[in-house]
């Protein structure tokens, strides 16, 4: 039987030590509490994430290893630009971020449900609304064809889901991404988890030791509080240089 501590509801920011997170199911922390903006900035700032399904409690996790991005080194390869030459794509950032959440959310071939829950998305929009979640989108003609969304804290910006409705479009959007935080002196993404697919696109993983000890350096960084909405609208091509 597993035994898990369940977080007190009186105290939103209190969690126990992730180094604590069981080994198997790898990362597994603790359960209960609530998706409030006060526990959910508190998670992440200690490299804490919460990840469950409708049917299940809220469960809270810190895997060893984490998997992350760099974002000086996230750039496009040569099967992306050469599948987006000639393609009217815009970039925009934080243009419609519960678009990009119940995008991420829909359906997807072989996957029969989502962890992506109303609840999920009416927690994360909340955040949004203060300022502390944003999201990427790529259009096509008004059209949202792919989007990234996730946290940024501090100057570590936490990751949780992307997608496409065409082929490149989750792609352009995790670059951009990248390619917008290194210059505002952003070095991760956390992608939380590694995959087969994470990790062709460039993610590499990290101990956990390593990736909590980032956390605490860049969480307490702060970054220029209109960057995200001084991005404006731009076309694909910006994003797709070699550099």
């Amino acid at each position: 039987m597993i035994r898990l501590p369940l977080l007190d509801a009186g105290t939103p920011e209190r969690f126990p030590d992730p180094r604590d997170a069981l080994a198997e199911p790898n990362g597994l922390l603790a359960f209960g509490g609530d998706l409030s903006p006060q526990r959910l900035l508190a998670a992440y700032r200690q490299g804490i994430f919460p990840w469950f399904s409708e049917d299940e409690p809220i469960l809270w996790w810190s895997p060893d290893p984490r998997c992350v991005f760099h974002t000086d080194r996230l750039k496009p390869n040569r099967s992306l630009r050469r599948a987006l030459a000639g393609k009217d794509w815009q970039v925009t950032v934080d243009g419609d971020f519960r678009g990009v959440m119940e995008a991420c959310a829909a359906p997807r071939p072989g996957q029969p449900g989502t962890w992506i829950s109303p609840a999920m998305i009416e927690a994360y929009t909340a955040l949004h609304r203060q300022g502390h979640a944003h999201s990427v989108e790529v259009h096509e003609r008004g059209a949202l064809v792919g989007g990234v969304y996730g946290l940024a804290v501090g100057r570590l910006f936490c990751g949780e889901s992307m997608f496409s409705a065409q082929s490149g479009g989750s792609k352009l959007a995790l670059v951009a991404l990248a390619q917008l935080l290194r210059g505002w002196g952003c070095p991760l993404i956390d992608a939380q988890v590694g995959n087969p697919h994470l990790l062709s696109l460039g993610a590499v993983e990290l101990p956990r030791s390593v990736f909590l000890e980032r956390v605490r350096e860049l969480s307490a960084l702060a970054i220029d509080a209109q960057a995200w909405r001084s991005v404006g609208t731009l076309p694909a091509s910006a994003f797709l240089q070699r550099g």
